[in-house]
Parts: C-alpha cells; sequence; structure tokens
C-alpha cells in the first residue's frame, strides 16, 4: 500500500504543471542534446554526451518522483479557520526552553522549504501543532527521544 501524501489543490496542480513541463519540454531537450552529442563520434571521451546522460537521469528521476506523488495525493481543502492549527496555517510559537519566538507555516511535505519556516505536517514540530488553539502547549517529540514544549502564541 502507498503512503498518501497530503497536499493542498493548489500544490497538486503545481506538481502536475511540473511534471508536464518536465515530460513535454525538458526530456525532448535532452533527447536532443544526447543526439547532439552522438554525432560528434566516440562516445568514450564525450564529455557532452556524459552530462546529457546525466542531466537525462536526473530528469526522469525527477519525473518518477512526482508522479508517485499525484498519483498518491491526499488533496485537503484550503482552510482559513484561524482558531486551530491546520495544514496552511502560520503559527507563532513560544519556545520557553530557548527564550525566543519562532513562526512556522505548516505545509505538505512536497512543500517544506526549511530557508522560509515551511514545515511538513508530519514533521515532529508540524504533528505536534497539528489541531492546537492559541494558548496550547504542543509537546514536541524529537527523533532522539527528548521533548520539548512550544507555547501557540498566534495562528494566521
Amino acid at each position: 500500500m502507498s503512503e498518501q501524501i497530503v497536499m493542498t489543490k493548489k500544490n497538486y496542480e503545481d506538481l502536475k504543471k511540473e511534471l508536464d513541463h518536465l515530460v513535454k519540454v525538458k526530456r525532448p531537450e535532452i533527447i536532443e542534446r544526447i543526439a547532439e552529442a552522438r554525432s560528434h563520434g566516440d562516445l568514450s571521451e564525450n564529455a557532452e554526451y556524459d552530462a546529457a546522460r546525466e542531466e537525462q537521469r536526473s530528469n526522469e528521476g525527477k519525473i518518477a518522483e512526482l508522479e508517485y506523488k499525484i498519483k498518491n495525493a491526499d488533496i485537503r481543502e484550503e482552510n482559513t479557520d484561524t482558531s486551530y492549527v491546520h495544514l496552511g496555517s502560520t503559527v507563532t510559537v513560544y519556545d520557553g526552553d530557548l527564550g525566543e519566538e519562532a513562526v512556522y507555516t505548516v505545509t505538505s511535505v512536497t512543500e517544506v522549504d526549511v530557508m522560509h519556516n515551511k514545515i511538513s505536517v508530519e514533521s515532529p514540530v508540524g504533528a505536534a501543532l497539528l489541531k492546537k488553539a492559541v494558548g496550547d502547549e504542543a509537546e514536541v517529540k524529537c527523533p532522539d527521544g527528548t521533548t520539548y514544549t512550544l507555547k501557540i502564541l498566534a495562528i494566521n
């Protein structure tokens, strides 16, 4: 049984667009570059050919990954309710151990962007925050077995 990948309708559509581009635009471009490189003769010392083949492997891997995500998508409706944390919520929390606030956006696994504090609903922090309200405390279970607590200050 395949795992279901939780995502929004917008994220699902974005993945379909990216897949379409990789299959209909990038794949033919790479095939053309491989054919061009082959026409230069000896493939054993042809860096252009090797680079094109490597790009082809990478592109086909990305296509397979996107097809898997699309096939196993569990599409959730956009929710604007700010009374509790859900997929798409932006949450301000206070970490008492560190003595600082942090703001996270709870996203699907396909939208994670750690540099912009977009965390997965399946991550330890995301899972702990789900269904909590302002004023609630969320106990985060770390992979090493330790725990810490985040207090929810705001939900947008």
